[in-house]
């Protein structure tokens, strides 16, 4: 393991947060099988007093979980110099078997706790505590995720050797690669950029309309989500090619570098927070029957929506300005 302030931290961190939602998890299951909100039981009482304290406790760890995945890149791109053969995050990632891995689950994970966050406040605002039993359901699967992010990244940590020489960024995303990264790294640029800026405007066309009707919730909630993974795809293809001006650079990491203004930080916080609020909209649909939350979860859904628009909007802005100001061309582009 290299001795790293960073690495330390994010290791100790992620330990403790499996800890914690592990023992949360149990609590969790208690209630799934306990909970009885008309019950004036001793055991219901003290399940009531528990929840309380677990869901502030929970939402300081999911904040935690959720910053913790933007720490996670910086120290892989900050510690890029140790090795021989990295150019950014993407070779020091690529060190062990382990970075990867860990970096595909911090970001489902990233995502699933943000949804959980908007459950667990929208649980808050009923009275009955409508939501309190599919909220710890879906943390007993938060909690084996974080489990096993703890290992793969506490694996990647320690494993890590200055010895090895691992690839650059322009060898993970070469023609000559065999992996996802590679394939979405040369997709062709017109179809890419048509896809992304049709995704675009669908969300927002379907956003809008849910907005004014409050009908659609579902095909915007969808659309949300394709848009997510059509951003990633497009970043990898094509926008990344404008931010550095080179027609070969397909790398989503050095875009968070000093070189670039750092514009990876804003361009992926947009991304991510739109994605969250986009999903959150649709999982808390279910809901809308409840008795304490039929004229609140509406509200919420609403604002959800507002702010997915906005945070997908603010991403293409970031993600259209070298495209349409910088005077790098590509041909078909």
């Amino acid at each position: 393991m290299i001795i790293n302030p960073a690495s330390i931290a994010l290791t100790i961190g992620s330990l403790l947060i499996a800890i914690i939602t592990a023992y949360s998890a149990v609590i969790g299951i208690q209630i799934i099988w306990w909970w009885d909100i008309q019950s004036g039981s001793d055991r219901q009482l003290a399940l009531e007093r528990r929840t309380y304290l677990i869901s502030a406790v929970l939402s300081y760890v999911m904040a935690f979980e959720l910053v913790s995945l933007f720490l996670f890149v910086y120290t892989a791109d900050h510690m890029h110099e140790l090795f021989v053969g990295a150019m950014c995050a993407a070779g020091t990632l690529n060190v062990n078997d382990w970075g990867y891995p860990a970096l595909v689950l911090k970001t489902l994970n990233f995502m699933v706790c943000g949804v959980w966050l908007i459950v667990n406040y929208v649980d808050n605002k009923g009275f009955d505590y409508p939501l309190i039993q599919f909220k710890y359901r879906l943390l007993l699967a938060i909690t084996l995720l974080l489990i096993i992010e703890a290992l793969l990244q506490t694996g990647y940590f320690l494993e890590l050797r200055p010895d090895v020489i691992t690839s650059c960024c322009g060898a993970l995303f070469s023609t000559s690669a065999h992996s996802l990264a590679a394939e979405l790294a040369h997709l062709p640029l017109n179809p890419a950029k048509i896809g992304f800026y049709l995704s675009v405007v669908l969300m927002l066309r379907t956003g809008i309309h849910f907005y004014i009707t409050g009908r659609a919730v579902a095909v915007f909630s969808y659309f949300s989500v394709w848009l997510l993974l059509i951003s990633i795809a497009a970043i990898i293809s094509f926008i990344s090619l404008y931010v550095y001006e080179l027609p070969t650079h397909h790398c989503p990491f050095c875009l968070i570098q000093k070189e670039y203004h750092y514009i990876g930080y804003p361009l992926y916080a947009a991304l991510f927070c739109a994605g969250i609020t986009g999903s959150g909209v649709g999982v808390i649909n279910r809901f809308t029957n409840s008795a304490s939350l039929q004229g609140i979860i509406p509200r919420i859904q609403k604002r959800l929506c507002l702010l997915s628009m906005i945070c997908y909007s603010i991403f293409t802005a970031l993600a259209s300005y070298p495209i349409v100001f910088s005077d790098f061309k590509l041909s078909g582009g």
